[in-house]
């Protein structure tokens, strides 16, 4: 079953350590302008003047904006530096540090709007960022030319969980359309297992108790490190990482958007 392993304090942990090392992986000569290979379109640049906009947009948001508002999209502001500027570099690392000081200032239970099926509280957006960032880590690291560090076991589950129980829910999955069936996800690492049941459009996470008999056959598996679930998830791999059983297009339906 899911089970968030997430805090204000270790989410917060979680974005200090993923955001140096965004910083560190791009701040290697001529790294702005190469592809992100997991990111089609975008540069390195780009990648660091987006998620520098996500930052800006959850900071000035979530502290004053009634919870039942929604933010809008995601905008690039005006004074972020072109992709391919050194200076793109420096001013992420003040958005980072921006994000960082709001979050670690804000009370958890201060309501806010999210657009998933959550509490409407910041504490969401601790969650968000959080993976946001670790994901986004990951892209930098391989568009710089690097080899991908994992994300950390306990927070690449709670990435599989947000997926699970956040994106997916609330309609962002990648592939459109109906399907059915019940599919059982294995973090090795973690001893820790998620059961999901697909019908339709819809999703929904099951106890582990209640699969115990026939009623509800699992049609497929995924097993492997929560990290390489978590990545295949966002499809930043492919589920062939895993070890898998059964119909395979039911793993590729949970990928989220």
């Amino acid at each position: 079953m899911s089970r968030t392993h997430g805090s204000k304090d270790f989410w917060l942990a979680a974005l200090r350590a993923d955001g140096a090392a965004i910083l560190g992986a791009v701040g290697q000569p001529h790294v702005l302008t190469r592809e992100v290979p997991s990111c089609p379109g975008w540069t390195v640049g780009e990648l660091l003047r987006h998620l520098g906009s996500v930052y800006r947009r959850t900071r000035l948001h979530a502290g004053t904006t009634p919870p039942d508002q929604s933010w809008g999209p995601v905008i690039i502001p005006d004074d972020a530096p072109e992709t391919a500027d050194p200076r793109v570099a420096e001013w992420f690392a003040g958005e980072l540090a921006q994000l960082d000081a709001f979050l670690d200032a804000i009370d958890p239970d201060h309501p806010t709007w999210n657009w998933a099926p959550q509490p409407k509280t910041a504490s969401f957006w601790h969650r968000r960022m959080a993976h946001e960032t670790a994901i986004h880590r990951w892209d930098a690291q391989l568009g710089a030319g690097l080899l991908p560090e994992p994300i950390e076991s306990k927070l690449a589950g709670d990435t599989v969980a947000e997926v699970l129980d956040t994106w997916l829910p609330s309609g962002r999955r990648w592939l459109k359309g109906e399907v059915s069936g019940t599919v059982q996800l294995i973090a090795t690492d973690l001893d820790q297992d998620w059961f999901i049941r697909l019908r339709g459009t819809g999703i929904a996470l099951l106890d582990t108790g209640t699969l115990l008999d026939d009623a509800h056959p699992t049609r497929a598996e995924g097993s492997g490190t929560a990290s390489d679930i978590a990545l295949a998830l966002w499809g930043r791999v492919t589920f062939e990482v895993l070890d898998t059983a059964g119909d395979e297009s039911l793993l590729e339906a949970l990928r989220a958007s």
